[in-house]
């Protein structure tokens, strides 16, 4: 009996401590003001939920005049495959335009925001640079500098709340994985990331964007938060995205981190025994990826589902993977990609070399040393 006690006692308090989250978009007293009476654009995806209601939805019933959406990368509904262009079209619930600002266009044009006073950006981040919805509002940043637009970010938890990896320094491993110069693991919110874009003059020519954050209430750094919406296609649960800063790097190599399978992120494999004992087989998914690497072809390697794994950065399996390779000239089979997921050359020369783990991690600290006082600067929540 008091064993049940205790469990439920558990269950109730950590369901007051959720429910004591409230994110930017759920604050509506705090930006419902500013909205009334101005044209709004939207820069939202799945994730933009207002207690279970759609962020369009919410604000067209409160009245308010929404005249487009910009959609990012997998789509303003989050069903588009990774990389998948992103066309212009309408919302069928609501007869929205929606612009896709993923693939030729990656930010609003000044046509596109001709009518339009105010622009929100709603999106869950889950924390690693790579992750192209930051470089998204990287850029939605400078077209509303360059248009003297004001910008809102409503700020959403980073569940993978660590300042880890290689900042990326060099312009020449800039993409859309990676635009600013912060590590792999930048331990900061959305709205946290744009006060530091801002301050830093990390925008073209060190414009300022006009810029407002409505804050997160109730959550603090470090704390435990578990996302209720996949964030993206291949990210369809916590461990997906806890695992998710130290699998994406095999994206630049020939290792399956199981796309075209229900458990993405969760395994790691290659069409040959000497990998591991577990299978899978990656098949077409509409709405998760259509043609994965070595589609209808058996792959082993391991199973990540089960067990304890701790959050944040871990560069083991990458440099496992690489020791059982018998091909390691091959192994990084797409080295630009690979190197600008991670940043820097650096890291996947010191894996051909040799180097491990802590070796290679001294060689970034330095960097995060630089990093972590600019990172204070720009920090609303405790630690």
């Amino acid at each position: 009996m008091k064993r049940k006690i205790s469990i439920l006692i558990f269950v109730l308090f950590s369901s007051y401590t959720f429910a004591q989250i409230r994110v930017g978009a759920e604050q509506t007293e705090e930006y419902l003001p500013l909205l009334k009476g101005k044209r709004i654009a939207l820069v939202v995806n799945q994730t933009s939920i207002v207690t279970n209601v759609h962020l369009l939805d919410t604000l067209l019933n409160l009245g308010i005049n929404i005249k487009k959406v910009f959609a990012p990368e997998h789509g303003f509904r989050g069903t588009a495959d990774a990389g998948e262009v992103i066309e212009n079209s309408k919302d069928n619930r609501t007869g929205i335009s929606l612009i896709s600002i993923y693939g030729k266009n990656k930010k609003p044009s000044t046509e596109d925001l001709s009518d339009v006073d105010i622009v929100i950006f709603d999106i869950q981040d889950v924390g690693a640079r790579f992750y192209t919805y930051i470089s998204t509002l990287h850029y939605v940043m400078e077209a509303c500098a360059e248009n003297n637009k004001l910008l809102i970010v409503f700020d959403r938890p980073n569940p993978n709340d660590y300042v880890d990896g290689p900042v990326l320094k060099d312009k020449r491993f800039c993409s859309f994985v990676g635009i600013d110069p912060i590590p792999m693991l930048h331990g900061c919110t959305v709205g946290e990331l744009a006060l530091m874009i801002n301050g830093e003059r990390w925008l073209k020519n060190g414009i300022h964007c006009q810029l407002k954050v409505i804050p997160i209430e109730g959550w603090k750094h470090k704390q435990t938060y578990s996302l209720p919406i996949k964030p993206s296609p291949n990210l369809p649960n916590d461990r997906a995205i806890k695992l998710y800063p130290s699998l994406c790097l095999f994206e630049g190599t020939e290792i399956s981190v199981g796309r075209g399978t229900e458990f993405p992120f969760q395994v790691i494999g290659y069409p040959d025994k000497r990998y591991g004992n577990f299978e899978f087989t990656p098949k077409p998914i509409v709405g998760m990826d259509t043609n994965p690497l070595y589609k209808d072809t058996t792959c082993f390697g391991l199973d990540l589902r089960e067990g304890n794994i701790e959050g944040g950065l871990h560069l083991n399996y990458l440099m496992e993977f690489y020791k059982l390779s018998d091909k390691k000239a091959k192994f990084f089979s797409h080295p630009v990609f690979f190197d600008n997921l991670a940043g820097t050359d650096l890291l996947r020369k010191q894996i051909m070399k040799g180097l491990n783990e802590d070796e290679i991690r001294l060689t970034w600290q330095n960097d995060l040393n630089m990093y972590n006082p600019i990172r204070n600067k720009y920090l609303m929540y405790e630690e």
